[in-house]
């Protein structure tokens, strides 16, 4: 964990940069963390704003990998279409993500906004430019490339072994280690992918998902006060569900 004074000190650096930087509140999550002023200045030279609306397409699969992202609002999520049509949820993305590191010349997967969302948007030649002389911007890159591959490992435990309840409890226990905050009292989380999403991502039909929240929201494990807004209140018993220890 950084310290305070080194927290003020990215926090001072980014003041002093130019537009689109001077004005991010996600730097400790995002791909300019850790680095200096004059660091951060010539990231802000290749970088550019751009906001999108709910259900805008970011990325197509196998579309020229010409940009790499960083979300700094909103939400992304992230899509394989299978040959027949059917479509695979490979992610969700929030505020601090990177988007669109491709292994060639062409994104292997899609990207949609799943509400009004902000992205900083870099050019891929330049980036990769600006890495041969940035070390500690190589290695924030190569820490989020590492941290997907987390997050892809996950997903097959997930996939491929657990139950439905177990594959729900698990993926709202994620969200919940995203969100700001960490305590074990009642949480409440950002939920903007709808059921269908989820049941995509998890394996699961649309109707599995539903029925599952609902149990849980009987339980009294979590309650629902508002669309796209889900609360915790029982944090202890939704980790033990999606451990299989009920």
């Amino acid at each position: 964990m950084r310290s305070r004074s080194q927290v003020a000190s990215t926090v001072a650096s980014l003041a002093s940069v130019n537009s689109p930087c001077e004005k991010c509140n996600i730097a400790e999550m995002s791909l300019c963390h850790a680095l200096s002023c004059d660091d951060l200045k010539q990231l802000s030279a290749i970088s550019s704003s751009i906001e999108v609306g709910k259900g805008v397409t970011i990325i197509n699969e196998q579309d020229p990998a010409n940009y790499l992202f960083n979300v700094t609002a909103g939400s992304v999520k992230l899509y394989k279409l299978l040959p027949d049509g059917r479509r695979q949820m490979t992610g969700f993305l929030f505020p601090g993500d990177f988007l669109g590191i491709a292994m060639n010349d062409c994104y292997a997967y899609s990207a949609e906004s799943l509400e009004d969302t902000k992205l900083c948007r870099f050019s891929r030649a330049k980036l990769e430019e600006l890495l041969k002389i940035l070390p500690h911007l190589e290695n924030r890159l190569l820490n989020m490339v590492s941290n997907e591959l987390v997050l892809a490992q996950d997903q097959m435990l997930l996939l491929g072994r657990k139950t439905a309840k177990e594959k729900v409890c698990s993926f709202l226990l994620s969200l919940c280690k995203r969100a700001p905050s960490k305590s074990d009292q009642a949480q409440t989380i950002s939920l903007p992918m709808g059921r269908s999403d989820i049941g995509d991502y998890l394996g699961l039909t649309t109707e599995t998902v539903s029925r599952t929240l609902t149990n849980l929201k009987k339980m009294g494990i979590i309650s629902i006060p508002a669309t796209g807004i889900l609360e915790i209140t029982n944090m202890q018993e939704l980790t033990d569900l999606a451990e299989g220890l009920d």
